[in-house]
């Protein structure tokens, strides 16, 4: 008699994006593991709940903690996350085992009349939630009108479409994820738009100190995106937790994967200053080389934004 397979519970949220996110690992997982069963199970965490809260009022790490809550319960053996939804400091007990390959990290604006940034009219409403987008689009064009917008990538798509926006800011993975990225997105350069720390990037979250379940996520882990999030991370972290604007980084791989570019930003929101810096680092040591773009950054005078007011 043919004994069962062993199973490994993978917590999401259950989001059109997240669910095919999870389906994106676990397929590297199933081909790794032939003789293990990965059962997909969904959690609804806050951020999901509370669809009207504004997503300032939030904070990073809502739309996780609901399922790092069953992870530490053992209710499931692992979680798949959007990295950039993730706090700098995890919740004691819980340990990143992988970061799978990234996706496209960049922004992008979708507009009905499929128009660049540049090419918006003036005065034209494009919706995000983003304070990080935010600054960054208005420090570009203060002419146009940053509008809250939230809902999923479908929902703000089709709000664009019906013209109760004229443009939407969107992440380029989420939308090449969910096949909807066409010749309607502008994709924003990082010289103009700094993606978020982790954008476009997936982890797998364990219990700290479970070898067993980090051995089955290894083959979900892609070096060169686990040393960028790394120093992305890094970044935020050494930044600390008293920025009371947006910061962003960005590190690309280059010279072979042997160094890593950062691109560093800090902002306010309605784009009046924006403060950059960019840095190269060897890739070996990515904590190091993200807290030397929170350095470099610091020495442009970001400070003054970070932490007064």
């Amino acid at each position: 008699m043919a004994s069962s397979p062993r199973v490994v519970r993978v917590g999401t949220r259950a989001s059109k994006l997240a669910l095919a996110q999870t389906e994106e690992v676990v397929r590297i997982l199933r081909a790794a593991w032939r003789d293990i069963r990965f059962d997909i199970v969904t959690v609804m965490p806050e951020g999901d709940r509370r669809k009207t809260a504004p997503l300032t009022a939030l904070g990073r790490g809502t739309f996780v903690k609901g399922v790092e809550e069953r992870l530490l319960a053992g209710a499931i053996d692992m979680a798949i996350h959007s990295a950039k939804d993730m706090p700098s400091a995890l919740p004691d007990g819980l340990a990143i085992a992988a970061f799978a390959k990234r996706e496209d990290a960049r922004d992008a604006i979708v507009s009905r009349r499929r128009a660049t940034l540049d090419g918006l009219p003036s005065g034209a409403r494009i919706g995000s939630s983003s304070p990080r987008r935010s600054g960054q689009i208005l420090a570009a064009r203060p002419d146009v009108e940053i509008v809250p917008m939230r809902g999923n990538v479908d929902t703000r798509l089709a709000r664009v479409a019906a013209g109760d926006y004229d443009g939407a800011a969107l992440a380029v993975a989420g939308l090449r994820r969910l096949g909807a990225m066409d010749e309607s997105a502008h994709i924003l350069p990082p010289a103009v738009c700094v993606p978020d720390a982790g954008q476009g990037a997936l982890a797998v979250e364990t219990r700290a100190g479970d070898s067993e379940t980090e051995r089955i996520a290894a083959p979900a882990n892609h070096p060169p995106t686990w040393a960028s999030v790394t120093a992305e991370r890094a970044f935020v972290e050494a930044l600390g937790g008293g920025c009371r604007v947006p910061v962003a980084a960005y590190a690309v791989p280059r010279e072979g994967g042997a160094a890593l570019h950062i691109r560093a930003m800090a902002c306010l929101p309605d784009g009046s200053r924006v403060f950059r810096a960019s840095v190269a680092a060897p890739s070996s040591a990515p904590r190091a080389a993200g807290r030397q773009a929170a350095r470099a950054l610091l020495a442009t005078g970001a400070g003054e934004i970070l932490y007064n007011g």
